[in-house]
């Protein structure tokens, strides 16, 4: 039997900013995959010249089989591009190129952010996969406060790697921009739409941390504090 409670509408409020934030980021690198830019760059080619200018010779450039999962892998020294963003010459595509050149040179000039993100990632996927199941055995074995905390705060430490990838992504986009003005890959009409496409982009971070802020609310309200249900 389903069971309702008024927490749920955090839940409901969370889905619908992704939900909406992702359609925003469909729709408009949608727009702007279509539209050729005036240089007939493709996203690879904009991204060498980018880390070819910057001095970044080691950074390579990969093309993935898919058409999603663009990212930089400072593992590896390694930007991944989609299918279509790697070879096609659109305005999204040197914008999504332009943005992962941005996170290679935070990597190469450490940025802060980037290495408090980076070192973040073991305990925030703990976090994120341990938090609710720990949650729910403290409930298990007859609301066991110390294990219901400790999954309270595992989850938060996901929470606060959301939060930390927002001034990395907000950080690479204004890179990319800069420097797709600075060496002049696209026309100012180009940028304008470049822009648009990073900013819709970085809507989605801004839902998803929203959305599990809820969430840790949400787990807060329901098994924080010194709750106990009763036998009776």
């Amino acid at each position: 039997m389903f069971y309702w409670d008024s927490t749920y509408i955090l839940v409901i409020i969370g889905m619908v900013l992704c939900l909406g934030a992702s359609a925003l980021v469909n729709s408009t690198m949608s727009r702007y995959s279509r539209i050729r830019n005036y240089s007939g760059i493709t996203g690879a080619e904009a991204a060498r010249r980018i880390l070819n200018s910057e001095g970044l010779h080691n950074v390579q450039i990969e093309c993935l089989a898919s058409e999603q999962g663009d990212h930089y892998d400072p593992r590896t020294n390694t930007i991944r591009l989609s299918r279509s963003n790697y070879s096609q010459p659109t305005v999204t595509a040197v914008g999504v190129a332009a943005h992962e050149c941005g996170h290679a040179i935070q990597h190469a000039k450490g940025y802060s952010p980037l290495n408090i993100r980076s070192a973040l990632v073991p305990a925030a996927n703990i976090g994120s996969r341990l938090g609710l199941p720990v949650i729910l055995l403290g409930v298990i074995l007859s609301w066991n406060q110390v294990l219901i905390q400790i999954g309270i705060w595992a989850f938060a430490l996901a929470v606060c790697f959301q939060f930390v990838t927002l001034p990395v992504e907000f950080n690479a986009s204004s890179r990319a921009i800069a420097k797709i003005e600075q060496y002049g890959l696209l026309t100012q009409e180009e940028n304008n739409g470049c822009r648009k496409v990073l900013r819709a982009a970085a809507m989605t971070y801004v839902a998803a941390a929203a959305s599990a802020v809820l969430q840790l609310l949400r787990l807060v309200l329901l098994f924080g504090g010194n709750r106990r249900r009763s036998d009776s």
